[in-house]
């Protein structure tokens, strides 16, 4: 098949944003600690033409490229909008950070880039093996993010967990899809739910394939009881990274559960949502119960993306569309709502204050009852409290978990 324009119209997003991604890095080359400001416009120009792209070839119709490896459809074009959104957003809120800190680099904005090219691949993924790709290059740049202060002892052993944890679950999640293609023969995700659905696949296999892929699914999500790394990780790393970290990567994250279980293992919905349905609960109480007793911000804010993560699961195990529709709103709301928290972390930051602890923010209405009551506004919203976004993401999918009579659940 020959490719032009029009029919490459759908990926032109990616290609666009690797394109930029080598653009900033031979630019950085020639650029000093003064001028390095053309590769942070750069970087920005980059995401906005990427949201560009994604509109221009946005529709309702599902369009199938390179052999099926390739998908994109109306959900994939929400996750894109999201995470090159959030990631704007992380842009304009770490630059001061980064600044003040002395490490504002060119590296940050080729890796961010990076980061965001395997999060567009992931939500587009048509088959195991591209799906794996965006995940590996996602995980790649982020490790080398959480590591970006190179001075700092907590960002390298964070890094260190974060590489050795992510290696692993990587390798599981690789030997559950290994598990799938050797029981269905399949790559394509609509071709192995048909080989499910058809029955003549040994079920046992396919279960045990599915084990390791929920449990490399749980890990991105940083679900209970593979959140190990996740206080850690968003401890030790800059605030700006973990600004980023925080927040779009969990859209990736659910585009990843999205293609495997809906997508690739819908046959099995009965079997991934028991077994979502004990992570959600261990995450909800975990989190929450460990949160309350954190002093330190990033890691009380770890320990909530944690409780988070159980309501996204709780859309899954509803099981149909509007369980998903509910785990899509979620995800989207809490990526907006950790990067505007995490971003005031580095406003604050930025201005002089040392917002590690919570008995930093003592008097910080005083000091600054814009940034106070915009804290107050986002905090208000991750604990879902009425009337904000935040308590409609969580209405929903509980709403979503009611109709199927697990009301238990809620």
């Amino acid at each position: 098949m020959q490719y032009d324009l029009t029919s490459l119209q759908p990926v032109l997003p990616e290609i666009f944003l690797l394109g930029a991604a080598c653009v900033v890095l031979i630019v950085d080359l020639f650029l000093s600690e003064r001028t390095r400001i053309y590769s942070y416009g750069l970087t920005l120009f980059s995401l906005v033409g990427a949201i560009a792209l994604v509109l221009w070839a946005a529709g309702p119709e599902k369009q199938v490229l390179f052999d099926g490896s390739y998908v994109r459809d109306p959900v994939s074009d929400v996750l894109k909008v999201a995470i090159l959104g959030v990631n704007i957003l992380a842009m304009a809120y770490g630059r001061g950070y980064l600044l003040g800190q002395g490490i504002y680099r060119g590296e940050y904005f080729i890796l961010t880039l990076f980061a965001t090219l395997g999060m567009l691949i992931m939500a587009s993924a048509g088959n195991f093996l591209v799906l794996y790709l965006g995940l590996e290059l996602l995980a790649l740049s982020m490790y080398a993010l959480v590591a970006f202060d190179r001075d700092s002892l907590k960002g390298a052993e964070a890094a260190m967990k974060y590489f050795v944890l992510g290696a692993l679950a990587s390798g599981m999640l690789l030997y559950g899809i290994s598990m799938l293609y050797g029981a269905t023969g399949a790559l394509a995700f609509p071709e192995v739910a048909e080989a499910v659905a058809s029955g003549h696949v040994d079920e046992t296999v396919l279960v045990f394939g599915l084990v390791f892929v929920v449990i490399g699914v749980a890990f991105k999500f940083g679900a209970v009881p593979f959140h190990m790394w996740v206080p850690d990780v968003y401890h030790g790393a800059p605030t700006a990274v973990t600004l980023l970290l925080g927040s779009a990567p969990k859209v990736a994250a659910f585009a990843l559960a999205l293609r495997l279980l809906v997508d690739g293992a819908a046959p099995l919905a009965a079997h991934w949502s028991d077994m979502l349905t004990i992570l959600a609960v261990l995450s909800l109480a975990l989190g929450n119960i460990v949160a309350i007793a954190q002093h330190n911000l990033k890691r009380m804010l770890a320990y909530s993306t944690i409780s988070h993560v159980g309501f996204i699961f709780l859309g899954f195990i509803a099981a149909n569309d509007n369980g998903y529709g509910a785990a899509l709103f979620y995800t989207v709301v809490y990526a907006l709502t950790a990067a505007g928290g995490f971003g005031l972390l580095a406003l604050l930051s930025r201005r002089g204050f040392d917002a590690e602890n919570l008995h930093d923010l003592k008097g910080l209405n005083e000091r600054s009852p814009w940034l106070a009551g915009m804290m107050l506004l986002i905090l208000f919203s991750m604990a879902g409290v009425p009337p904000t976004v935040g308590f409609f993401a969580k209405l929903f999918v509980l709403e979503a978990v009611v109709n199927v009579d697990k009301v238990w659940l809620a």
